[in-house]
Parts: structure tokens; C-alpha cells; sequence
């Protein structure tokens, strides 16, 4: 009986954490692969100063976003959900969804950044070799697009490892409740405080096995970017 429900709670912590960190980067690529590809293809027209020091000021904004720490995302979720915040009537302080959009919020500058990097570093000249075979701008953005799949999807793989391995901002939205907001990170620091090593090491093994099937995804991803 013991046994069953320690498999029991890995299970469902394991879960827990796919299903909000997987949301999160899902809704995450909705958002920011568009806007990342937007502030991309700025890059291919001309620019005045003006436009000019607003990109800047754009790539500074997004660079500075991708490194926001996770505690301060979740400071900031948990006084919008909290009873007294402008948002507490949703009742979603301590809930899983409190924890995806904790993550969202970190895992969107991350996909930005790196679509945007991505779609920039496409050479100007497909670009204006398919104009000038009669594509429209459409067409051509869709080429651009193509070319820069890999780093789009670089940007997403990158987005669910930071989403899976945080741990400050969800433990202060989610409360680290046992059977309902419990993920493998927050379980881990947990259980470690608690001596319970072996649940502790489970779980760390599922995350670090995790990890690693993030890394040789992202590793492939790469190798195939660099055969094209």
C-alpha cells in the first residue's frame, strides 16, 4: 500500500509538471514565434535612426526579459492573484494555472528572442531573390520563415527546459500543495528538507532524464540546421 502510492504521487507530480510546463510553452510559441518573427524581419528593410534606436531599445527589452528571475515572476503573479490584487476574484492563487502563467511569462521573452535572432540571421538575399521571381511578401516571408525553422524550434525546445527546471516562481503561486501543485521541482526541495531521499532522488532522476532527452533534442535539432 506504501509502495503504491509513492508510485502513486510521482506519477501524478511528474504529470503535474508536464502538463503546466507544456502548456505554458505551448501558449508561449503562440505568442511569441509571431512577434519574434515580426521584430525578426525588421531586420531585412532599411532603418532610419529613429527605427533604428527603437530596435535597440526592443532587443534590449526582450534580452533583459529572457533573464527575468523566476522569484520576481512569481512575487508579481502572486500580488496580481492574491485576495487583495487587482485580479484575486479569479480565485487562482495556489492552482496550477497560477503556476502556468508564472511560466509563461518567462518562457515568452525566451521564444521571442531566439525566433527573432533566428528569422534576422537569414541571409537578405533569399529574401530578394524570391521578390525578384515574381513572390509577393507573403511568399517571401514564408521563405525566410522555412529557412529559419530550426532556430524556431531551438526557441521552444530551449523555453520548456527553463519552464520544467524553475522552481522559485511556481512555489510561490502554487504553494507547493501536495497532490495539486506539487512539481518535480518544488517536490524535490521538499522532500530533501524533509529527509525523504528516496522520493527526492526519484523525482531528481525523472527530472535529470528529462533534461537530458531536452539536450539531445536540441542537440539534433542543431545538427540538422547545420547539414542544411
Amino acid at each position: 500500500m506504501i509502495e503504491d502510492t509513492f508510485w502513486d504521487e510521482i506519477w501524478n507530480i511528474t504529470t503535474l509538471s508536464l502538463r503546466v510546463s507544456g502548456t505554458a510553452v505551448l501558449i508561449g510559441a503562440l505568442i511569441g514565434v509571431p512577434i519574434g518573427t515580426i521584430l525578426g524581419f525588421r531586420q531585412f528593410k532599411g532603418k532610419r535612426t529613429l527605427t533604428r534606436f527603437v530596435d535597440i531599445m526592443l532587443k534590449s527589452v526582450i534580452n533583459t526579459s529572457m533573464g527575468l528571475p523566476p522569484v520576481v515572476v512569481g512575487l508579481v503573479v502572486y500580488l496580481l492573484f492574491t485576495t487583495s490584487g487587482p485580479f484575486g476574484w479569479l480565485g487562482l492563487l495556489y492552482t496550477p494555472t497560477a503556476m502556468m502563467i508564472t511560466q509563461l511569462i518567462m518562457v515568452v521573452p525566451i521564444i521571442i528572442g531566439v525566433t527573432m535572432s533566428a528569422v534576422g540571421s537569414v541571409e537578405k538575399s533569399i529574401r530578394e531573390r524570391a521578390l525578384s521571381l515574381g513572390a509577393t511578401e507573403t511568399q517571401a516571408a514564408w521563405l525566410v520563415l522555412r529557412e529559419a525553422r530550426m532556430g524556431v524550434l531551438t526557441s521552444i525546445i530551449v523555453a520548456f527546459g527553463a519552464a520544467i527546471s524553475e522552481v522559485g516562481g511556481i512555489m510561490i503561486t502554487g504553494g507547493n500543495v501536495r497532490w495539486w501543485t506539487r512539481t518535480l521541482t518544488t517536490a524535490i526541495v521538499v522532500e530533501t528538507e524533509l529527509g525523504n531521499f528516496t522520493m527526492a532522488l526519484t523525482l531528481g532522476a525523472i527530472l535529470l532524464s528529462m533534461a537530458f532527452g531536452i539536450n539531445f533534442a536540441l542537440t539534433i535539432v542543431q545538427l540538422k540546421g547545420a547539414r542544411r
